[in-house]
């Protein structure tokens, strides 16, 4: 409740790291959270990232985790006065958030509402983002951090945490200091349904097309004029529609999606992202993408364009199915916490995606968040709870194994 009232909302234009300095507002508090519960070494350096370290209690040698999550929230809804709200005792009822009655939480549309009958439910008012993704999972660290540090009796390595900015934009961890974080293995707790742990992201490559055409005055245009919006218009228009497309495309099936177009009549570009599983497939939407502009410059014979795409990350699976006792040890843990795993995919990438290619293994463990992103975002305090107990499991669970 605490946290999601601290705007930190991070930004794609911004050359900076973090992007936005508000971000270190919560670093700060966490800081100084950590340092209270006598983690002497807690501290926020000048991008922006929280380290700390959870001495051993143990004699053996235990690989050293981290657990990891993201202090800011995303740019597509409001993060400023965010105001949180419990619902108690929740029976299945559409919550009607207060700030905005056409903000409804229903049971039909919310799939997991329905494992939340005598739950507690967290949402904002309705004109922001609640912040679940990612503060819940810094909540749960926290929790998990004070209550081993209260517990000196439970047996656990090493532990490391890492919160990270700018997770939402696609630069969590350009900044991250991994000979300093010290550890071998890692958890992100960025996740969402109670009880997953996911192993598996989509591949990434980001798209800037550029199309240059010709302009002229518009009263004077006949047999002149390209125009370079109307051409990258065209390109739009000719992507798949029911195929390929972020909208008609579930599980393992990847997509080409624009995400910002801007021009004139002289030049115009647009920024797409390419998704999927499989890197050849991968490879085959960038090419895809470059057919169809080709198709559609054919009509347009004195214009040219320019298509540039950029390796974003890679799914995380490759390298930790290098690693097999990451996921058995998360599965026991989920286990001793009263949970039935769920291995999963997703349709997206964490910051454990670029971790695990940067040296630092990494899957994704559930926080209990849903409906990221949005004025619907919400969390249930006891599935947080489940998601504190998993982390002390896991320490537990890499001594015990050690």
């Amino acid at each position: 409740m605490k946290y999601v009232q601290i705007d930190t909302q991070s930004d794609a234009s911004s050359p900076t790291t973090p992007s936005t300095s508000k971000q270190k507002n919560l670093g700060k508090i966490l800081v100084e959270e950590l340092l209270a519960i006598g983690i002497s070494d807690a501290h926020l350096d000048e991008h922006g990232y929280v380290y700390a370290t959870i001495a051993s209690t143990t004699e053996k040698t235990v690989p050293v985790i981290c657990f990891c999550s993201h202090m800011d929230t995303s740019p597509d809804s409001s993060g400023e006065n965010v105001k949180p709200i419990v619902h108690r005792n929740y029976q299945g009822e559409d919550l009607v958030l207060p700030d905005d009655n056409n903000i409804v939480l229903r049971l039909s549309e919310h799939k997991d509402l329905k494992n939340q009958i005598g739950n507690d439910i967290i949402t904002a008012s309705g004109l922001t983002l609640l912040g679940a993704d990612d503060k819940a999972g810094v909540a749960e660290i926290m929790e998990a951090a004070t209550y081993l540090m209260q517990n000196p009796q439970i047996k656990h390595g090493t532990i490391k945490i890492l919160f990270t900015p700018d997770e939402e934009i696609g630069r969590g961890v350009d900044k991250a200091d991994l000979k300093k974080l010290g550890a071998e293995f890692a958890y992100t707790m960025d996740g969402e349904t109670l009880g997953s742990i996911e192993d598996e992201t989509f591949s990434a490559d980001g798209a800037k097309l550029v199309i240059n055409g010709v302009s002229a005055h518009p009263g004077f245009a006949k047999g002149k004029m390209e125009s370079a919006i109307k051409i990258l218009a065209d390109v739009i228009s000719s992507l798949p529609k029911d195929r390929l497309s972020a909208e008609s495309t579930s599980q393992k099936e990847g997509f080409i999606h624009p995400v910002g177009i801007s021009g004139t009549a002289e030049q115009a570009e647009a920024s797409f992202i390419l998704r999927d599983f499989d890197n050849d497939l991968l490879k085959a939407h960038g090419e895809t993408l470059d057919s169809i502009v080709k198709e559609v410059m054919i009509s347009y014979p004195k214009s040219t364009y320019t298509l540039t795409i950029k390796e974003q990350y890679r799914n995380m699976k490759e390298v930790l199915d290098k690693y097999p006792q990451i996921m058995a040890n998360g599965i026991e843990a989920l286990k001793r916490a009263g949970l039935t795993p769920v291995t999963r995919s997703i349709r997206g990438g964490t910051d454990g995606s670029r971790l695990s290619f940067m040296g630092l293994p990494c899957p994704n463990i559930f926080t209990g968040g849903h409906a990221f992103h949005g004025k619907q975002e919400w969390v249930a305090i006891q599935d947080m709870v489940k998601a504190v107990e998993t982390i002390v499991h896991l320490a537990q669970v890499w001594e015990e194994r050690a």
